[in-house]
């Protein structure tokens, strides 16, 4: 990891950054995905959000790192089962599968939630959806979206 990579707001590398970035490389190993510098730091990145973060979301956070590279590591993170794409209105963003996941197959079988008032979308883990369907189909990929408001915009508006 390169110090000139990150924007003057992030934290400077750290030797918890060093180890981290070592538990990093082994996870994208395990997904057969070779850890290169871009691709450690956009996975940390990712790691330390809560919501779902678009190109331009994550652009945002690095200096000089071309968009074109960040926008393959996503896609290769996509394909390689590390990432799952959320389709929200006409953005893509993007969040870190949970274990399960892999080249063939992504196991986001559960609500992605839009708040309409802070604008920020996550994975509501505890909607889960049934996964046996009907025995004559095989689904492999199911988006289901809602729209509302989230927890804490809920809270703010009753104080």
């Amino acid at each position: 990891m390169q110090k000139w990579m990150i924007r003057e707001n992030t934290p400077t590398l750290t030797k918890k950054h060093w180890i981290m970035k070592k538990n990093i490389e082994q996870k994208l190993l395990s997904k057969n995905t070779n850890p290169t510098s871009m691709r450690i730091l956009v996975y940390d990145f990712l790691e330390q959000q809560q919501t779902a973060m678009s190109l331009s979301e994550i652009e945002s956070h690095f200096y000089k790192a071309d968009r074109v590279t960040i926008y393959r590591t996503l896609k290769t993170f996509e394909e390689k089962g590390i990432v799952h794409s959320i389709q929200e209105n006409t953005t893509v963003k993007y969040i870190l599968c949970h274990d399960g996941c892999d080249e063939n197959t992504h196991k986001d079988w559960h609500l992605h939630f839009y708040c309409k008032i802070c604008k920020q979308t996550t994975c509501k883990e505890d909607f889960i959806i049934p996964q046996n369907g009907s025995q004559n189909y095989r689904i492999d990929e199911l988006k289901l979206f809602g729209k509302g408001i989230c927890e804490n915009c809920l809270k703010e508006s009753l104080q």
